[in-house]
Order: C-alpha cells, then sequence, then structure tokens
C-alpha cells in the first residue's frame, strides 16, 4: 500500500441519474449498508487521508451538499453548474480550487462497492510508474459493452478501444476501464485546457486527457483490481440491489472471518458501521443497523431489526425492534418486543413478549414477562411487573415519569398514571389504576369492592345459553345439598 499522501480527491456526484428513476433522492444518495452511495466512496477516499476532498455537485445539488455538511464535514462542494462531462466537472473543480500539484485522483460517486485497499493500490502503481496518469481497470468475465485495455510490452496503457472498434483479438481482453484515474495534477490542469467538445454529445470527456498525455510522450498506466465484481457504476435501481447484495456479502465475510456465527447469511443483512464482538449469534431474518455493537456471546434473532443499539454480553433478543436501546449483559428481549430510543435493560433484565419500551431505565434482574407498555420510567434491581400493565406518562400535554423502586411487585393489570413513585419493597393488587406514591414495603390496592348480584343472568338475560347453564349448575347444586 502507497504511504504517499494524494493532493486531492476528486468524487464526480453532479449527474441526474435518470435511469434511476427518483424524484425525490439524488442518484448518490441513494442508500446501501447503512450509507450512501457517494458516503461509501467518500469513506474509501477518507482512508488515503487526502489533503483535499472535492466533490462535484450538481443535480439536486442542495440536497447532496446537506449531505455532506451532515456526514462529511471536510468534503468540500464544487458546482458544477451544467453538466458539460466529466472533463468539464473536473475542469470546474480546478478552477474554484486553483491549480493543484501532486497526485490527483478522480473517482465516480455512483461506485459505493469501491474499496479503500484498491485506491492505494491505484495510488502506488501510479506513483511507482512514475506515471502521468493512471487508470483503474479491472478485469471482467464478461467485458461486453466496455472498452479494453491495450497494453503495451512495458506494462504500460499503450489505448482504450471501444468494443464497436475492436478486432477479435481486442475483443478477447477482459480488461476494462473502469473510469476512475489518479493523475499528475500539474499535467492534469495543462491537459484540460487542450479538451475539446468535438464529440456527439459536445461534453468534455476525461478520457480524452488520456489520450492528451499518451500522445503528448506521457506513460499512462493501468493497476488491475483482479478482485472487482458487480456493477462498475450503480445506475439503476436493478444495479442498485445487486451492489446492496455484494456489499452485504462482503460485510458478512469479515464478520464471520473474525468469529461471527451467522447462521443464514442469505437473510441475514448489517451495515458497514455495525461492530460485532466473536463469538455472538446472528440468527435468520436480521437486519442490523447503524451504529448497533454486538457483544461477544450474544445471541440476535431471529426476525430482529436492531438500529443504533448496544446488545450485550450473553445477552438474547429474538423477534424484537430494537432503536437506540442498551440492552445489558444476559438481558433477554423478546419475543415479539419494541425497545424505543432510551431504554436501558441493566445485566439479567428481562423484556418479555409484546413488551413496549420507551426512555424506561429497567435495573438489574428486573423482570418485564409480558403484555406491558413501560415509558419514562424508572424501575429499580430485582423487581417484577406483572402481565397487561401500562406506565400511563401522557397526560395529553406532558410526558411525566414513573418510579419503581427496588424489589417492588407490580401486580397484573395494573395502571401506573405517571408522575407516581412506588417505594422499595412495596407490592400493588393485582386491577389496581395507582394514582398516587406507594410507600415502601406497602401493599397499594386501587379496585373497586367486588360485589355479586345474585340471579341477574336469570331475570335479564332469560333465555339464553348463560342463563341456561347458570340454571344446570344451580340444580345441580340443590341435588348435591
Amino acid at each position: 500500500m502507497s504511504a504517499i499522501r494524494p493532493a486531492a480527491v476528486i468524487v464526480l456526484a453532479a449527474g441526474e441519474g435518470t435511469r434511476m428513476k427518483s424524484r425525490r433522492v439524488p442518484k448518490v444518495l441513494h442508500e446501501l449498508g447503512g450509507r450512501t452511495m457517494v458516503g461509501h466512496v467518500l469513506a474509501a477516499s477518507r482512508e488515503l487521508d487526502p489533503e483535499r476532498l472535492l466533490v462535484v455537485v450538481g443535480h439536486d445539488r442542495d440536497k447532496v451538499t446537506a449531505h455532506l455538511e451532515a456526514d462529511w464535514p471536510g468534503a468540500r462542494p464544487v458546482v458544477q453548474e451544467q453538466q458539460n462531462g466529466t472533463g468539464h466537472a473536473v475542469r470546474m473543480v480546478l478552477e474554484a480550487v486553483g491549480s493543484i500539484e501532486g497526485t490527483v485522483l478522480v473517482l465516480n460517486g455512483d461506485a459505493p462497492l469501491l474499496r479503500g485497499d484498491v485506491l492505494h493500490e491505484l495510488l502506488a502503481v501510479h506513483e511507482d510508474e512514475g506515471n502521468a496518469a493512471t487508470i483503474l481497470t479491472a478485469d471482467l468475465p464478461d467485458p461486453t459493452g466496455y472498452g479494453r485495455m491495450i497494453r503495451a510490452a512495458d506494462g504500460s496503457v499503450s489505448a482504450i478501444v471501444e468494443e464497436k472498434d475492436a478486432d477479435a483479438a481486442q475483443r478477447a481482453i477482459t480488461e476494462i476501464n473502469v473510469g476512475m484515474y489518479a493523475f499528475d495534477g500539474a499535467l492534469l490542469g495543462a491537459a484540460l485546457k487542450q479538451v475539446t467538445t468535438d464529440n456527439a454529445k459536445g461534453e468534455e470527456y476525461l478520457t480524452d486527457v488520456v489520450t492528451i498525455l499518451r500522445d503528448s510522450g506521457r506513460r499512462v498506466g493501468g493497476a488491475l483490481d483482479r478482485h472487482w465484481i458487480g456493477p462498475l457504476g450503480v445506475n439503476d435501481r436493478v444495479q442498485l440491489a445487486e451492489a446492496r447484495r455484494l456489499l452485504n456479502d462482503r460485510v458478512l465475510e469479515a464478520h464471520m472471518r473474525q468469529g461471527v456465527t451467522v447462521v443464514d447469511p442469505m437473510s441475514t443483512w448489517v451495515d458497514v458501521q455495525v461492530t460485532i464482538e466473536p463469538d455472538a449469534v446472528i440468527e435468520p431474518g436480521t437486519q442490523l443497523r447503524g451504529a448497533t455493537h454486538v457483544a461477544a456471546g450474544a445471541r440476535v434473532g431471529p426476525g430482529c431489526t436492531i438500529t443504533d443499539t448496544t446488545v450485550g454480553e450473553d445477552a438474547v433478543v429474538a423477534n424484537a425492534v430494537c432503536e437506540g436501546a442498551e440492552i445489558g449483559p444476559e438481558v433477554s428481549v423478546g419475543p415479539f418486543a419494541y425497545l424505543r430510543p432510551g431504554t436501558r435493560l441493566a445485566r439479567g433484565a428481562k423484556a418479555g413478549t409484546y413488551v413496549e419500551m420507551k426512555n424506561a431505565v429497567v435495573g438489574e434482574g428486573t423482570k418485564v414477562p409480558h403484555l406491558t407498555y413501560v415509558g419514562d420510567a424508572e424501575i429499580g434491581a430485582g423487581s417484577n411487573i406483572g402481565a397487561a400493565c401500562v406506565f400511563v406518562n401522557y397526560d395529553g400535554v406532558e410526558k411525566r415519569k414513573s418510579v419503581v423502586g427496588d424489589h417492588v411487585k407490580v401486580g397484573s393489570d395494573n395502571m401506573l398514571v405517571a408522575p407516581v413513585r412506588i417505594g422499595d419493597g412495596a407490592y400493588t393488587a393485582a386491577g389496581s389504576v395507582i394514582t398516587g406514591d406507594v410507600p415502601p414495603g406497602a401493599m397499594a390496592v386501587a379496585r373497586a369492592r367486588q360485589r355479586n348480584v345474585e340471579g341477574w343472568v336469570e331475570r335479564r338475560r332469560s333465555g339464553t345459553p348463560s342463563a341456561e347453564a347458570a340454571r344446570r349448575a344451580q340444580e345441580r347444586a340443590e341435588q348435591g345439598d
């Protein structure tokens, strides 16, 4: 890998991308693996630590610029008002920032499969060979439709022959032009001044710079990426899906080779920024998104969508949706649980079946087993929340907080109407609506006393199956007497 720092990386991201058929999202902002397409290219570029990172924007430039400002600080947008070709785009950069001395890389913003190690190799070949320009190339099993790289005896590139102009021997060549380059900055600037629009589209092409440099006796080389797979650029939704699958395969393979078990890679999707420790197990049908972290020994899935969430050691999360949550060690979540932002579960806690939590802090060993909503609450250690409880946190204007102490037993079918505090060691009776604080060690009973109205069914529901069943039961009781 090259240790030389490039003077600049220029990312071309001004195109409209009409084949994407998207009215709302600029082509380069379509996402895969938790990043935009241009984000993947910028991430690969950052591995080179360039002195300048310049992004050419044009179509929907306000959206692209806002994305750069939010997620890629330090990447400078340069406007290409009219999209008049790749050479024109690079010329607009040099006119905006001035001449650039040193090595300049020109990359396409719609190539999300680009890797940092490939760019290091491109830079190394460029500098080791002393090239004026170095073309990134790929070896494709089926190069149909692409220009073929013609190499001279010394390994330099003597020509790029388009397929329509190639003879049989040239068509048999499988090395093609990827469309990304390393240039000597000073020579690039001089050559761009010689580029014309004398072509069918009336545009300035960057490939003409390569021709100008070669015809002037400068050396043009090629850096071959022997492991290139997938589309060279993403131009439509079909290619986007293909690139998404290939990227995910790459991510999963890297995790598996580091000791993570992925039971079914075909149904598992993991974003590029997710981190997973060895001996974690990812079950089928699981999506790990954003800045999620899964610790050693944890088991996630099946059927989980986990976003920006920390999963602790030896935790088990099944059939759950978790967003912005902290799941501690040895915690059990699910099945069919929903953890919303601000939820924090301490060691050994449980959020069971059909439990929803939001902005809830649950203490060590506390169990919330089933059919419960816990919102804006703090629950201490060793407590148990019975089935079908609701932490009533919204009064129609404000969200209010409930506090439940250590080793509290909240009975089934309770309503805790915030703000309310239940002291350590207290109990609440099943079916209670708790509207006031409960002292430590007390039993709170907040329900109406039961009243049985004898004979009501026979009088008010005469002739129904219920009345007939009641009559038979009465007869059996009388016969037993």
